[in-house]
């Protein structure tokens, strides 16, 4: 497939996804939502599992950000700049997701999904600085965190007027994680540790399945519930991206020698 071939299927698939997003009427948030299985509190803390289960992101997320700043491993800036702004939204999502957890609403729901929605963006950006084009990469790093953080906001403000509509976040969320999957089918690899990005993405697919069965889970072990094995599965998922960069790290100083 040519280079032509391989962009317009990429824009052809990201204005599916758009399509197919808004082809629904708008979608509020189920209050549902935020009635989880495990409530149990411990040493005060309410709702203790789900909320020191993020604990791991805030991990990740520094050693992500180590690991990015002190690799020679960059063509360009805007690589480092791409993984850096990923590894901060999972720091992040540590802190806005134990918010949320603690006492869980609409309101505080919009500070765990505003870093989430940060760290699918830098992921968007790293892969295209990588792949395709570094000057893309340029382009659309900031747009794309504005998008996902304005989806997040957008959503909020429906909510808030009586007519909530997650069909923004819905198409940043699950498109992004769509065209992710994409790039990797369409564009060769420039750099070692595919697999490592392959099995964060699996991961965040087995993240999204435990969440899903967070009260099953929880009812069949009475231990620990679906949503804080989806934290934990999430957050291995982003520690396979901060492995994937050591062993370019490595390999690197390997070749100077």
């Amino acid at each position: 497939m040519t280079a032509s071939a391989r962009h317009a299927t990429l824009a052809i698939a990201a204005a599916a996804c758009a399509v197919a997003a808004f082809a629904f009427p708008p979608i509020a948030q189920p209050l549902d939502y935020h009635r989880f299985a495990d409530t149990r509190t411990f040493f005060g803390v309410p709702n203790a599992l789900n909320v020191l289960s993020n604990a791991p992101f805030l991990i990740v997320g520094i050693a992500g950000l180590f690991v990015t700043f002190r690799a020679d491993i960059f063509r360009d800036p805007i690589g480092r700049w791409s993984l850096a702004v990923l590894f901060a939204g999972v720091m992040l999502t540590a802190f806005g997701s134990s918010w949320y957890h603690l006492a869980p609403d609409n309101d505080r729901l919009v500070w765990d999904r505003l870093p989430m929605t940060i760290g699918f963006m830098g992921l968007v950006a790293a892969i295209v600085a990588e792949r395709v084009s570094v000057r893309a990469a340029r382009t659309l790093l900031v747009p794309l965190v504005l998008a996902g953080c304005g989806s997040v906001w957008y959503w909020h403000w429906t909510e808030m007027h009586g007519a909530g509509d997650l069909r923004p976040y819905i198409l940043v969320q699950f498109g992004s994680l769509a065209l992710t999957v994409l790039l990797l089918v369409l564009y060769p690899a420039t750099r070692p540790g595919t697999a490592w990005l392959v099995a964060g993405l699996a991961a965040y697919a087995a993240a999204k399945g435990l969440e899903a069965a967070d009260r099953p889970i929880f009812g069949a072990v009475h231990v620990v519930s679906g949503h804080t094995l989806k934290h934990l599965a999430a957050a291995g998922g982003v520690a396979c991206l901060a492995v994937m960069l050591v062993i370019r790290t490595g390999l690197r100083a390997v070749e100077r020698d």
